[in-house]
Formats: structure tokens, C-alpha cells, sequence
């Protein structure tokens, strides 16, 4: 695995990493020279890494070296929009992608997921794939609002079509409450409203196994729900919060917020990053947030 010569954009320093299997993703890094600690961010269906600049700078100001990857099917990655080859190829993407990642730093980085993301994230932490110091999930998507014959049609098709194109049907303006953020998601040339029976049937089949599995959680985690998502059923993280051990879990719900909590409209954004630094404060890394 290598990360070839980067090239600079607003979307951070892109690089392509070069995967086991020949397959390679584009790498988002956002360095601070003198980080003493990393943390990676793998985002959610149908959007890409390029959309965590402002989260990144954040991250950055407070001593951390940010790194994030466009998903196979994503972004500037190649391969067929929200297609997988494997049922669990997204998973086995994060432990190269996170291995390669705490090579460089020296260190193991904190692991953020978004939505699908976090679903990913939560799946690789649960089954051992890898084993971050702390773990911040956002509205992971542990649950839909798919009924049941939707789910199970998705497992009939994962088998028979499993890489047929559908449309995702994601509603943009249930993202967040400020309308900059959902117009630029609307016209972003890399987003994607593609989804296949096999990455359906990955979502739906992978948060009940990380509700069921659960009470082996042992990562410090901090969960943040958005009460008002329209994209993923809330029930889902509350019954993992349930089930999961409390002294490792930290749970928030926020009762009126979007789905994409770090981009809300403010003052919310500000509440949920004046949070995420207090919970940092004692499961992160570097010095400067002592």
C-alpha cells in the first residue's frame, strides 16, 4: 500500500493510496506539522471527504493532523458509484486505510464516522479491525427508516443484482438547517445519489449486528444523535446506547438537530463542537487540549 505524490485543492492535500488489492482510494490530509496526535474521518453514502475542510481545520487547531478518504464508489475514488465488489470491502478499506495511517503518524488516530460512516467505523472497532484510542460517531446510521420489505428485498437482490444501480432518494434539505450547506451538497459535481442492493443490504444488515454486538464495545466513544434525522432512525443509536457498556459510551442527542450535526446552522454547530472539545479534553491526545 502507498500514497502516491499529493497534489493540493480546497478539499486538502489529495493523494492516491493504493490498496492490497491494486484498487485505490483518494486521500484528504489536512497536516499540522507539529501534531502530536491524527485523527481519520470516513464519511458518508453518496458524499466524500472533500466536504470535512472546515471540520479538519478545526481538528487541526487543536493539535490534531486530519486525514480523510473518499470510499470505494465515492467521491474521487474510483469504481461505480455506491457499488461494492465484497459485502464487507468497506470495512476491510478502513483497517488498510487506518493501518497505513498510524504507520506514518507513529501513533494510533482517533477515529471519526459520519452517518454510513460511523456505521463503518463502528463495524471495523466492534469486529477488532482495528483498535482506535477513542472513537466519535455522528448520527450513525444503525437504523433506517427502509421498511422491512425494502430490507429484505435488499438481501434477495444483494445476491442475484447485487451491484444494480438505484437511487438513494436521500431528501438534501433534511441534511442541516442552514440552506448554504444544503445548496453546496445539492450542487457538488462529486456527490452521488447512487446505491446498490449489496451496499444496501451492508447498511441494513450492519447496524443490527452493531446493535447486537454492542456490549463488546470496549473503545471510548462518543455518540452524537440528531433527534430530528430524516435520514437515519435515531432508534438505532439509542438502542445501541442501551445495550453498549456505559463506561466506555458517552451518548448525545441532540432533540431538534439535522443529520449532519457539524454542518447545522449556528448556534447548534457551535454547541455540538463545544461538546465534541469537552469529551476531547479527556479521551484525546494532544497536549494543547489539556
Amino acid at each position: 500500500m502507498r500514497v502516491d505524490a499529493p497534489w493540493h485543492t480546497t478539499e486538502g492535500l489529495l493523494g492516491r493510496l493504493t490498496l492490497a488489492d491494486g484498487r485505490w482510494l483518494c486521500v484528504h490530509d489536512w497536516p499540522r506539522e507539529d501534531a502530536s496526535a491524527g485523527v481519520l474521518f470516513v464519511h458518508g453514502l453518496g458524499e466524500h471527504a472533500g466536504r470535512y475542510g472546515r471540520l479538519a481545520g478545526w481538528f487541526n487547531a487543536r493539535g490534531y493532523t486530519v486525514r480523510g478518504y473518499d470510499q470505494r464508489g465515492h467521491g474521487r475514488s474510483p469504481g461505480r458509484r455506491g457499488a461494492l465488489d465484497r459485502p464487507l470491502e468497506l470495512v476491510e478499506d478502513l483497517v488498510e486505510v487506518y493501518a497505513r495511517f498510524a504507520r506514518e503518524l507513529g501513533t494510533p488516530p482517533l477515529l471519526l464516522g459520519h452517518s454510513m460512516g460511523a456505521l463503518v467505523a463502528l463495524h471495523t472497532v466492534i469486529d477488532g479491525g482495528v483498535a482506535p484510542p477513542a472513537m466519535v460517531l455522528s448520527s450513525p446510521a444503525l437504523r433506517t427508516w427502509a421498511p422491512a420489505w425494502e430490507q429484505a428485498l435488499a438481501r434477495q437482490l444483494s445476491g442475484w443484482l447485487p451491484n444494480l444501480p438505484l437511487r438513494s432518494g436521500l431528501p438534501f434539505e433534511a441534511l442541516s438547517h442552514d440552506a448554504a450547506v444544503v445548496a453546496s451538497y445539492r450542487d457538488d459535481p462529486l456527490r452521488s445519489g447512487s446505491i446498490t442492493p449489496r451496499l444496501a443490504h451492508f447498511i441494513f444488515a450492519g447496524g443490527r449486528h452493531c446493535i447486537a454486538e454492542a456490549p463488546r464495545l470496549s473503545v471510548p466513544t462518543l455518540l452524537l444523535v440528531a433527534g430530528a434525522d430524516r435520514l437515519v432512525d435515531a432508534g438505532g443509536s439509542r438502542a445501541f446506547a442501551a445495550a453498549a457498556p456505559a463506561s466506555v459510551l458517552t451518548t448525545h442527542l441532540f432533540d431538534t438537530l439535522f443529520h449532519e450535526l457539524f454542518n447545522e446552522a449556528e448556534p447548534a454547530r457551535g454547541e455540538v463542537l463545544a461538546l465534541l472539545a469537552r469529551w476531547l479534553k479527556v479521551h484525546g491526545q494532544p497536549a494543547l487540549l489539556r
